[in-house]
């Protein structure tokens, strides 16, 4: 029993079975801890293990330990990032870095239990949450502000068309210019043609 996370929300997903999967060229093994950014159209495919909509993942084997493990979970600048701490040595190891992640304001978190045909316990001590603090330049904020659904760099999400980034003002400038010398120089090439016919034409009458 859990709390559902909203469409937007990073979704941290851990196979709960400690088995072997093996795809053609890749091997994979259970508990895995995997990350997907969800819009509100995409769902987490059980039978292949949440494979189609993975940003990335790595093996955390949590089961059956007589100690506490720690999962840290932070988003920067459109980078996702995810440690893990589970051998009890209090030392953190990389097991997700993503860049391009582009997530709305106003973030809810929540957690949600699923279970298939096996099952296991699983205990949630704390959760903490913190706001870090970020220099911005006001191009980056006004960016940040510009995200309203959830979406990730080179991976495009159903039903979900990637912001366009809008022109500058050198750009817009150089394509009116030259689309008025284009419209400049057709008018110019029409008048000679016009009246080279209008030449050739008189000579017919003499």
């Amino acid at each position: 029993m859990g709390t559902a996370l909203p469409s937007g929300t990073p979704r941290i997903a851990c196979s709960q079975a400690q088995k072997r999967r093996y795809t053609p060229g890749n091997q994979r093994v259970f508990p895995y801890i995997s990350a997907m950014v969800s819009n509100g159209s995409l769902t987490y495919d059980h039978n292949r293990d949440g494979r189609p909509t993975e940003l990335g993942g790595c093996t955390a084997m949590v089961r059956n330990l007589n100690h506490d493990t720690f999962l840290v979970i932070r988003y920067v600048k459109r980078r996702l990032t995810i440690m893990i701490d589970i051998d009890g040595k209090h030392e953190w190891r990389d097991c997700i870095d993503m860049a391009g992640v582009h997530l709305p304001r106003g973030y809810f978190f929540g957690t949600s239990s699923v279970t298939g045909d096996l099952s296991d316990n699983h205990d949630i001590i704390s959760l903490k949450l913190y706001q870090l603090t970020v220099e911005r330049s006001p191009a980056e904020e006004k960016r940040d502000k510009e995200v309203f659904l959830p979406v990730v760099d080179n991976m495009k999400l159903p039903g979900v068309e990637a912001p366009l980034e809008p022109m500058s003002g050198l750009a817009l400038f150089l394509i009116v210019f030259f689309s008025l010398v284009a419209l400049v120089f057709a008018i110019v090439i029409g008048v000679i043609v016009y009246n080279k016919w209008q030449q050739q034409s008189r000579k017919r009458f003499y």
